[in-house]
């Protein structure tokens, strides 16, 4: 099984902030010149990297060896024997031995068109792996966290009732966290530049 639930919503919003930057740039090159184009250029790529790493970068990977949570500023590559719990009141998040971690990708509540995109990929999703309806616990709210919730669940339940995961045995002693140094340094360099520029 490899399922990845990621909402439309945000690669929508990371594209069109993307044109709205390079159409920006393209402007003001044209008309004021390299100097204010190199003036501004810096902060257009901070803000569509910064989209990117916030709405299109962030997402949840549910495969036969665990859940991978992909957020802003790092990643965690959950086993499943980890797991003791999912929570979706606030948004989606693993109960682990390791403590808790939330999917930044799989928010709980909001009735706009992230929700309705996500929904509508998890439609189709569920349908291609031929996955089951999950109502959720009585606490949770209704949306994206829900949503994957019901492709972590299956999975985890498939696992227990196969009885893989009578004795879990863990392998490493932290979580399995990795930082994603390269958005900060790609973001500190554009920071700087944006600095220099300003004052050169």
């Amino acid at each position: 099984m490899h399922a990845v639930y990621r909402p439309a919503f945000g690669r929508v919003l990371t594209v069109v902030m993307g044109v709205i930057c390079v159409v920006t740039a393209a402007i003001t090159a044209e008309g004021g010149g390299f100097r204010d184009f190199w003036q501004l250029a810096p902060w257009l790529a901070l803000l569509a990297g910064g989209c990117w790493a916030a709405f299109w970068r962030p997402q949840v990977e549910v495969s036969d060896g665990g859940v991978r949570i992909v957020n802003v500023t790092r990643t965690i590559d959950m086993p499943w024997p980890a797991i003791t719990g999912v929570e979706t009141r606030w948004a989606l998040t693993l109960v682990t031995a390791y403590g808790k971690f939330t999917a930044w990708a799989a928010p709980s509540a909001g009735r706009g068109p992230a929700r309705r995109a996500a929904r509508s990929d998890l439609r189709v999703l569920g349908r291609s792996l031929g996955t089951r309806k999950h109502d959720g616990d009585p606490e949770s709210s209704p949306g994206a966290a829900v949503d994957a919730a019901g492709l972590v669940r299956e999975r985890w339940e498939q696992l227990r009732a196969a009885g893989h995961l009578d004795n879990p045995v863990l392998e490493r002693e932290s979580a399995p966290v990795h930082w994603h140094l390269e958005t900060f340094a790609i973001g500190a360099i554009l920071v700087v530049l944006g600095i220099i520029s300003a004052v050169v």
